[in-house]
């Protein structure tokens, strides 16, 4: 089991930052990818952010690509997500994941919802115009 914790999010204006940070607790964290998921208000949850088990690799979502960056401290068992040039558009509760993409790679398997196990419980961000 892998247990994860989000915080960080909160309110924010429109061109302002914030990090997300996502404290994981279980079994082995450096074994893990990590994502970072989103949904507002009457949308399907979408992908944002991944990046693989060492760090080495990440993925984003063209909506937040040059804006949001992911990276993870393995020694902290958490991950993070800075968030730069927030847009409204942004407004959403963000979940971090973990999972271990046996059977596939690249940015297909990795901004999917199934290839990940152990969801958190998400923090709201609220950027407002």
């Amino acid at each position: 089991q892998v247990q994860l914790v989000e915080s960080g999010g909160g309110p924010v204006q429109a061109g302002g930052s914030l990090r997300l940070s996502c404290a994981a607790s279980g079994r082995t964290f450096s074994s893990y990818a990590m994502g970072w998921f989103r949904q507002a208000p009457g949308k399907e949850r979408e992908f944002v952010a991944a990046v693989s088990w060492s760090g080495g690799t990440t993925f984003y979502a063209d909506s937040v690509k040059g804006r949001f960056t992911i990276s993870r401290d393995n020694a902290k068992n958490t991950v993070y997500l800075q968030m730069n040039s927030l847009k409204p558009e942004d407004t959403a509760v963000y979940y971090c994941a973990a999972g271990q993409p046996t059977y596939c790679s690249g940015y297909g398997c990795y901004a999917l919802p199934h290839t990940y196990d152990y969801w958190g419980q998400g923090t709201q961000v609220t950027v407002s115009s």
